[in-house]
């Protein structure tokens, strides 16, 4: 697929890396000389220097027989004008567009045909907001994502010593929970993926990806870990869009302190929460912190556009008492050296937007992905079609068909009904198949498993 990135900011070089690796052609657009060369020195792509929303710019670019446009610069303006212009001159079938602007989000209608068109619309901010709220709804979860409209959850737990599963094989776990329907899909031991067997034993501080309907997921947490209690008391530290999206939703739930520098922008803030406390300081101030009862907190967010202001802001939260920590940070290098440390959750906001954006370069009827483990491993949520004679899953047991090594089946929405992907399980015509890949290398073989023959066309 010949696809032009615009912008080589942290998405765009990030959605770069995920795309070029799977042999596609990729050209990134930017005016900084310096991250072009940079990318380019890392990644095998075409780049050019200039406004990406100058129509020369793109012709340059190669925009005449690009399959898709995704504008992801720091500026909304330049997204929308670059999807306007691929339209009308180049007539670019996909034109993907980063808008961050609530002034412009609450109004949908601009986004449509015969207005601005853009036919994806993604906001960074939206999609990490509600990572997190999801977070926060599941205590004890490091990872909480949707499939099938919500009905089916992939969740990562980290199991305790003491957890009523843990040195027990991964069969009995139907014992453990009658009438809980679940599956394991990965386990990661010491940072090296397990694929789980029934007789796979899970041990103390294993990461647990599973499976579940969305009504289960809090039994499942419960067998591999000690449930936590709901959340009732969380600081959010930084006001900007994200701090502001979650505080709207949250201080009508739960009890929120939100912590922001600024003090213009700290009184507007409190002008639009009602029920939220806004505290104008600095959420590195120790003595701030312990004042506002830092031993109390059940989840301080720090979500500032500061990585290393939220990840010095969450451990000091963390030595002070707060209950779980979770921190915003963009640097792929920094997140891994935080996570499963003091920081309980590093949170990415370039593995929430990508999964988003993948769903449209995947071939095949793909409807959700996901990226987990910063990249490394994959969910995704394809629909199968055609019959047994032109379709490689339709038709066949589970157990019948050849998955790519590293992947498994882990669960089956057929209509409202959520089946787990036992090995006996027969898939049928539109079912919605989930499956977990711990290898994305293996993604071209999941799509062409997921290709229909010609027989049926």
């Amino acid at each position: 697929m010949k696809i032009i990135i615009l912008g080589a900011g942290q998405v765009g070089s990030s959605v770069a890396t995920n795309l070029a690796s799977e042999a596609n052609d990729i050209t990134v657009v930017d005016q900084r000389a310096d991250l072009l060369r940079e990318m380019q020195d890392q990644l095998d792509i075409r780049t050019v220097q200039g406004l990406a929303s100058h129509p020369d710019v793109l012709r340059q670019a190669g925009a005449d027989d690009a399959d898709m446009i995704l504008a992801v610069t720091n500026s909304d303006e330049t997204n929308m004008v670059a999807c306007q212009v691929a339209r009308v001159l180049f007539h670019t079938p996909t034109k993907i567009a980063r808008v961050r602007s609530v002034g412009y989000l609450n109004y949908p209608h601009l986004f449509v045909e015969g207005a601005m068109p853009i036919d994806v619309l993604i906001s960074p901010e939206q999609l990490v907001g509600e990572y997190i709220l999801r977070l926060i709804e599941y205590p004890g979860a490091l990872q909480v994502v949707d499939f099938a409209g919500g009905r089916v959850r992939l969740v990562a737990v980290r199991a305790y010593h003491g957890g009523p599963l843990v040195g027990h094989e991964l069969r009995t776990l139907r014992d453990h929970m009658p009438g809980v329907e679940a599956r394991v899909a990965a386990i990661y031991r010491k940072r090296r993926a397990i694929i789980p067997v029934g007789h796979t034993v899970i041990e103390a501080d294993d990461e647990v990806f599973f499976i579940a309907a969305s009504d289960h997921i809090k039994a499942v947490i419960s067998e591999l870990q000690r449930l936590e209690k709901p959340y009732r008391r969380i600081i959010i530290a930084g006001g900007g869009n994200i701090g502001l999206r979650l505080a709207r939703v949250l201080h009508k739930r739960y009890y929120v302190k939100l912590i922001e520098k600024n003090e213009a922008r700290a009184e507007a803030i409190s002008e639009i929460l009602e029920k939220a406390i806004v505290l104008r300081g600095d959420s590195v101030d120790e003595s701030l912190l312990t004042e506002e009862n830092i031993e109390e907190t059940d989840v301080f967010c720090a979500v500032t556009n500061d990585d290393e202001a939220n990840i010095l802001s969450a451990m000091l939260a963390k030595r002070l008492g707060a209950r779980k920590v979770m921190a915003l940070i963009n640097r792929a290098s920094y997140a891994e050296l935080v996570q499963a440390g003091p920081i309980d959750i590093a949170i990415s906001p370039q593995q929430a937007t990508i999964g988003s954006l993948l769903r449209h370069v995947r071939r095949g009827d793909v409807v959700r992905v996901h990226s987990l483990r910063r990249g490394a491993a994959e969910a995704i949520e394809a629909i199968a079609h055609g019959d047994a004679r032109s379709s490689r899953v339709v038709g066949r047991r589970v157990e019948e068909i050849k998955l790519p090594p590293g992947t498994s089946i882990g669960a089956i929405v057929r209509g409202d009904e959520v089946i787990m992907g036992h090995h006996d399980v027969v898939v049928e015509a539109e079912d919605h198949v989930i499956l977990f890949l711990v290898d994305r290398r293996q993604i071209k073989a999941v799509e062409k498993l997921f290709q229909v023959g010609v027989t049926f066309l």
